[in-house]
C-alpha cells in the first residue's frame, strides 16, 4: 500500500512514543491562528517526565539495533518518511498555514523543503563519505618500530533530543534538518515539539512513526512530546541517555540547554542556533551605481515572512554619503508602502513590538510600514544611526525578531571595519561591491570570516541552499558551537564520533574499513583517497 493510503489524517492530540499514541496529562494547549486569534483543535497536554523517562528508554533500547542498519536499509527509511509527508499533502499544508499565518506558497515551498532534505542525507548515506574512512595499513617491517594496523570509521553518539522551531514549523521542526540528520547517523530521535504548531507536529509525527514501522526500524527510533522548555525540555537534555541536542529557537533558551547539558555528569554537546542580526556591507561604488536600487531589494528581503527568518538582515552598514542616502531613501519608501504581515504566534508579535520600542529610545526612527488592527500584526520599521552611537549602544546591537532593522553610518571605510571587528557572530554577512571596491571588500572580508558562518556578495541573507557547501552556522551567539552547520549534509557530523580499530582482526572489521571494500566507498588508505 502506498503512503497516502496507510496514513490517517485526523488529528488526535496525542503524543507519540516509541510509536504509541500517548495523551499528555499535563496542561493543555492549543494551535492558535494568529491571524485571527482563535483556538485550533484540538487540545494537547503537556507531557512530564514520565513520559520522557519512557521516551529515552525507548530511544535507548532501540539504539543498538538502529545503529547497526545499513546505511542503503536508513536510506529507505529517510525517503519513506519524506513520502509519507508528501502524500499528506493539502491537509498538511492547511493545517501548518493554520497554525503559523505564514502563506500557502510558503508552507508549500516547506514541505518540498523538508522531504528534499530527508531525500538529500539519503543521497549522503548512499555516497558513504559520512564513514570517515581511514586506513593506514600495518607495516611490520618498518624500523625502529614496527606500525600497527589502524583504521577510523565514524559511529553514531546515541539518542538525539531535537526542539522543533516556532519560525520554521516543518524544515526545523519535527522532521528538519536537525531530525534527519541525527537519523542519517544512526541515532534515535527525541522531539520535543513547539507548542506553536501542534497539530502539524502530529501528522508529521506520524509520518515518522509510520515509516518506521513500515521498514522495520526499532520501535524507538522515534519519540513526538509536548511540554514546556525549562520543564519537559529540560527534563529530556539532562537524560542521561540522551548523547546530543538539536536546538533552534531564542539565545535565552539555547544558553539555558547548554548550560543544562554541561551541568550533567556526562556533559553533551547542544548544537543550538540562536541569535543572529545578519549585517549588511554596501560599499561606496556599489551604493554609487545602484544606491537606491539596492535600498529597495533590501526591504524586500527584510519583510520577508514578516523579518522572522533567521537570515533576515537587521542590519546595513556603509560609509555616509550621497550613494547611502539614495539607499536609504529607496528603503524608506519601500518600508513605507509595506502592507503589514502576521507573525508566527502572539508572544513573537509581543517581542517585536517591545524589541521596536526599545530601538525607537535608542536610535532616529527612519520609516513605519502600514499600521494595521489585526491581531499579531508585524509592522515593519526602519531605523539609522552613526557609528559611535551603535558602538556603545546596547539595544542598537540586539536582535530584534521581526522585520526590523538599522542603517549605521560610517565616517571611513575604516570604521565600516572598526564595527564589522565588534560585532557578535553571526549566521551571515553580506557584502555588496562593484569590481571597484574590490580591494577594500578583500579586507572586510578577512574581518568577516571570523563573524559569520556564511558570507555572500551581491545577494541577499534569505534563503538558505540545502546543499553540500552550505553552512548555516557561525560563532557564538550565532550558535553555540561555531564548528558544525544545522543546513546541508555537513550536518551529519554533529552526530558522528570517530572510533580508531588497532589491529582488530579482519573477520570483525565494520564494512566501512574491511579489505576489499565491500561498501565501495571513497577511503583514505595510507593518506590517499581512493575507492580501491
Amino acid at each position: 500500500m502506498t503512503a497516502s493510503t496507510t496514513q490517517s489524517t485526523h488529528l488526535t492530540g496525542r503524543m507519540i512514543i516509541a510509536g504509541i499514541p500517548v495523551f499528555g496529562g499535563g496542561t493543555q494547549i492549543h494551535g492558535i491562528d494568529p491571524s485571527t486569534g482563535a483556538d485550533l483543535e484540538p487540545a494537547y497536554g503537556h507531557g512530564d517526565n514520565t513520559d520522557v523517562e519512557k521516551a529515552c528508554a525507548a530511544a535507548a533500547d532501540a539504539f543498538a539495533d538502529y545503529r547497526a542498519t545499513s546505511s542503503e536499509t536508513r536510506a529507505q527509511f529517510l525517503e519513506t518518511i519524506a513520502d509519507n509527508i508528501a502524500a499528506l499533502g493539502d491537509t498538511l499544508i492547511e493545517r501548518t498555514v493554520a497554525e503559523s499565518g505564514l502563506p500557502l506558497a510558503r508552507i508549500t515551498g516547506e514541505v518540498g523543503r523538508t522531504t528534499g532534505q530527508l531525500r538529500l542525507f539519503a543521497s549522503v548515506l548512499r555516497e558513504g563519505s559520512w564513514n570517515g574512512a581511514r586506513i593506514d595499513p600495518a607495516q611490520p617491517e618498518r624500523s625502529p618500530l614496527p606500525r600497527a594496523d589502524i583504521r577510523q570509521r565514524q559511529i553514531p553518539l546515541g539518542p538525539v533530543a531535537v526542539f522543533g522551531a516556532s519560525n520554521f514549523p516543518l524544515a526545523f521542526s519535527v522532521a528538519g534538518g536537525d531530525t534527519a540528520s541525527a537519523l542519517a547517523a544512526g541515532c534515535p530521535v527525541v522531539v520535543k515539539a513547539h507548542d506553536a504548531h501542534p497539530g502539524t507536529s502530529e501528522l508529521v509525527g506520524r509520518a515518522i512513526a509510520e515509516a518506521v514501522s513500515s521498514t522495520g526500524m526499532p520501535s524507538g527510533t522515534f519519540s513526538l512530546l509536548f511540554g514546556s522548555g525549562r520543564g519537559l525540555g529540560t527534563a529530556l537534555v539532562t537524560d542521561p541517555r540522551i548523547k546530543a541536542v538539536g536546538f533552534t529557537g531564542s539565545r535565552s533558551g539555547g544558553t539555558a540547554l547548554v548550560a543544562a547539558a554541561a551541568g550533567r555528569r556526562e556533559p553533551i554537546p547542544v548544537y543550538a542556533e540562536m541569535s543572529s542580526i545578519n549585517p549588511v556591507f554596501v560599499m561606496d561604488g556599489a551604493l554609487a551605481s545602484r544606491g537606491a536600487e539596492l535600498g529597495r531589494a533590501f526591504v524586500a528581503s527584510l519583510t520577508m515572512g514578516s523579518g522572522q527568518f533567521c537570515t533576515n538582515p537587521g542590519l546595513v552598514i556603509a560609509v555616509d554619503g550621497p550613494g547611502l542616502q539614495s539607499f536609504t531613501e529607496a528603503a524608506t519608501a519601500a518600508v513605507q508602502e509595506s502592507a503589514p504581515t502576521t507573525m508566527l504566534t502572539p508572544n513573537i508579535a509581543s517581542s517585536y513590538a517591545d524589541g521596536v520600542a526599545t530601538l525607537t529610545d535608542a536610535v532616529t526612527v527612519v520609516a513605519r510600514g502600514s499600521d494595521s488592527d489585526a491581531p499579531n500584526a508585524c509592522r515593519a520599521a526602519l531605523f539609522e544611526t552613526d557609528a559611535d552611537t551603535f558602538l556603545t549602544s546596547d539595544a542598537a546591537q540586539a536582535e530584534v525578531f521581526g522585520a526590523s532593522s538599522l542603517i549605521v553610518r560610517c565616517t571611513d571605510a575604516q570604521q565600516v571595519r572598526d564595527v564589522a571587528a565588534l560585532l557578535e557572530g553571526q549566521l551571515t554577512a553580506t557584502v555588496h561591491a562593484d569590481e571597484s571596491d574590490h580591494a577594500e571588500a578583500g579586507k572586510l572580508l578577512s574581518v568577516l570570516e571570523l563573524k559569520a558562518g556564511r558570507i555572500l556578495f551581491d545577494g541577499w541573507p534569505t534563503g538558505v541552499e540545502v546543499g553540500h557547501a552550505m553552512v548555516h552556522g557561525g560563532p557564538f551567539p550565532a550558535t553555540s558551537n561555531s564548528r558544525t552547520t544545522s543546513v546541508g549534509s555537513l550536518a551529519i557530523e554533529r552526530f558522528l564520533r570517530p572510533v580508531s580499530y588497532q589491529d582488530v582482526p579482519k573477520s570483525l572489521l565494520p564494512n566501512a574499513i574491511a579489505d576489499g571494500n565491500p561498501e565501495g566507498i571513497f577511503r583514505r588508505i595510507d593518506g590517499q583517497l581512493t575507492q580501491d
